[in-house]
C-alpha cells in the first residue's frame, strides 16, 4: 500500500508516447489558440492558460514545459485584443511571463517531491507556485513602472490578476486530476 501511495505521487503520470503527444498537442493548441477563441477578458484566458501549465506537470514529462511556458504569451500577443491598446507593452513582459510560467511549473513539480496526501500536496503546490509566479511578475511590473516604461494598470494586470488566474487554473487542473483519478479507479484504463 505504501509503495502504491508513493507511486501515485510521482509526476508526470505515466502515459505512453502517443498519449503524451496528444496531451501536449491539446495543451499547446489551447495555450496558443485559447486567446483567439476566448478573446477577452484576461481572467478567462489566464485561467485556461494556467490550468494548462498545471496539467502539463501532471501529465507530461519536463521536455514539454518550455514550449508550454512560451506559447500562451505568443498567442496573446498575436491576438492583440486581450490588453487592447496596452498589448504593445506586453512585449516588454514576454521574457518575464515565460520565466513566471516556468517558475509556476517548476515550483508545482517540486511540491510532488514531498510525501503525503495527493490532495494536500496538489493544493499546497498550487498555492505555493501561484504565489511565486505572482511575486515574480509583480516585481517585474514594479520595476518597469518605476522606470516609466509601462502604465500603472500593469501593476494590476501583472499582480493580483496573475495570482487569481493561477489559483483558478490550479483549481480547474485539480478537478481534472480528480476526474482522471476516478476514471482510472473505475478501470477506464491503466495510466
Amino acid at each position: 500500500m505504501e509503495q502504491e501511495k508513493v507511486l501515485s505521487l510521482s509526476f508526470p503520470i505515466s502515459l505512453n508516447a502517443v498519449a503524451s503527444s496528444l496531451v501536449f498537442t491539446g495543451l499547446s493548441v489551447l495555450s496558443i489558440v485559447g486567446p483567439f477563441l476566448l478573446g477577452h477578458p484576461q481572467w478567462l484566458v489566464g485561467t485556461a492558460v494556467n490550468a494548462c501549465l498545471f496539467l502539463a506537470v501532471v501529465f507530461l514529462p519536463s521536455k514539454y514545459y518550455l514550449p508550454l511556458a512560451i506559447f500562451p504569451s505568443l498567442g496573446v500577443l498575436s491576438r492583440g485584443i486581450i490588453f487592447g491598446p496596452l498589448t504593445p507593452f506586453l512585449i516588454y513582459f514576454m521574457p518575464f511571463i515565460w520565466i513566471g510560467n516556468l517558475v509556476l511549473i517548476i515550483a508545482f513539480k517540486k511540491a510532488f517531491d514531498c510525501v503525503g496526501n495527493n490532495n494536500i500536496i496538489f493544493i499546497a503546490g498550487v498555492l505555493g507556485s501561484s504565489a511565486l509566479k505572482f511575486l515574480f511578475l509583480l516585481s517585474a511590473a514594479n520595476v518597469y513602472f518605476k522606470f516609466n516604461i509601462v502604465p500603472a494598470v500593469f501593476l494590476q494586470i501583472m499582480g493580483f490578476n496573475q495570482l487569481a488566474t493561477a489559483l483558478a487554473g490550479g483549481l480547474i487542473s485539480f478537478l481534472i486530476f480528480k476526474i482522471y483519478g476516478q476514471y482510472i479507479k473505475r478501470g477506464g484504463r491503466t495510466a
